[in-house]
């Protein structure tokens, strides 16, 4: 089975639970930027949670569908619409055979996740069937989806039965300004005292320059790195520093005017300081950003990290069970 692609939509790719173990060479994780929304969509469809789906960001594709299927989609607030009817998001949805989907604007969020039953069928590259778009592999043909494109979809399993919802509770909510909590970093001490207490008392609005790579925050106030002598290889501006690994998640602030916090394409390092990292149970928040959305910093401690962590698991246990 094949879905054509009509429209592509503003940035649809193939997406899955990302390409671990690589970043020692420089090749990021990739997959769903949302982890949460991306799983409930396949667990939606009787797939595997870590099947690959289509993720859209900010407007859906048209889709033609070859074949019979059942499809899901969740994430941002995206009405589907089959053949010009209205159906539901958050809810495994019967397609019929040379049926068209369409979608409405995204009301909130910025990536929704459409799961097919049986998975989209590309190849798997390095353990996964993500596209890394910086290194043109992966997902259908390493680009996002085009005019034309036929993308198979894999046979779908005894699971996949329409009807399904996720409860109401369990999905992915979606503020237009919302907190992210921040582990202060190895260079946090490199801004000044001032600088280091607006950087969470600011209310910082996403910008439009935001992506799969990074999330750039701007209207806060510029922050000010302590005097030093630059050392041999860091670069003359006082937000360089000697190369150095980014984590997944960090946030780095060149000329210390507006904040990037690197996400699931970012490259694995470079010359900017790393002043904190957003923590990993808030990275799929941000997913859902829209430019303009609000974000304040919170710092917390790693104690604070791990609680927050093992209480997104335990949401996940309850999405696994309410699905299956």
């Amino acid at each position: 089975m094949a879905i054509k692609v009509l429209k592509p939509g503003l940035a649809t790719t193939v997406q899955d639970a990302g390409r671990e173990g690589y970043y020692n060479v420089g090749i990021p994780l990739s997959g769903a930027l949302d982890q949460y929304s991306f799983r409930a969509a396949n667990l939606l469809v009787g797939n595997d949670e870590s099947a690959a789906v289509l993720e859209c960001t900010l407007m859906g594709p048209e889709l033609e569908f070859e074949r019979d299927a059942l499809i899901a989609v969740t994430g941002a607030a995206m009405t589907p619409r089959v053949d010009g009817t209205p159906a539901a998001c958050n809810r495994a949805l019967a397609v019929k055979a040379g049926s068209v989907v369409t979608f409405d604007i995204m009301r909130s969020g910025a990536r929704a996740y459409i799961a097919v039953a049986g998975g989209i069928d590309v190849p798997v590259i390095l353990g996964s069937r993500s596209t890394y778009g910086l290194g043109a592999f992966g997902g259908f043909q390493g680009r996002k989806l085009q005019p034309g494109d036929s993308v198979p979809v894999g046979e779908a399993g005894a699971r996949a039965k329409p009807g399904k919802r996720l409860p109401d509770d369990l999905a992915m909510p979606l503020p237009k300004e919302l907190e992210l909590r921040v582990v202060p970093g190895l260079y946090f001490h490199r801004i000044t005292e001032e600088s280091a207490q607006t950087f969470f008392e600011d209310t910082w609005t996403v910008a439009p320059e935001a992506d799969r790579i990074g999330y750039r925050y701007k209207q806060g106030r510029p922050l000010k790195f302590r005097e030093r002598q630059q050392p041999f290889g860091a670069g003359s501006d006082p937000s360089n520093i000697v190369d150095a690994g980014y984590p997944y998640g960090s946030i780095q602030v060149p000329g210390g005017l507006e904040p990037i916090i690197l996400h699931r394409d970012a490259v694995s390092g470079g010359g900017y300081a790393m002043i904190g990292t957003v923590i990993s149970a808030d990275m799929d928040k941000i997913a859902q950003m829209q430019p303009n959305n609000k974000a304040r910093f919170v710092k917390v401690d790693l104690d604070a990290a791990l609680a927050a962590r093992a209480e997104r698991s335990q949401r996940l246990q309850r999405l696994r069970a309410a699905l299956r």
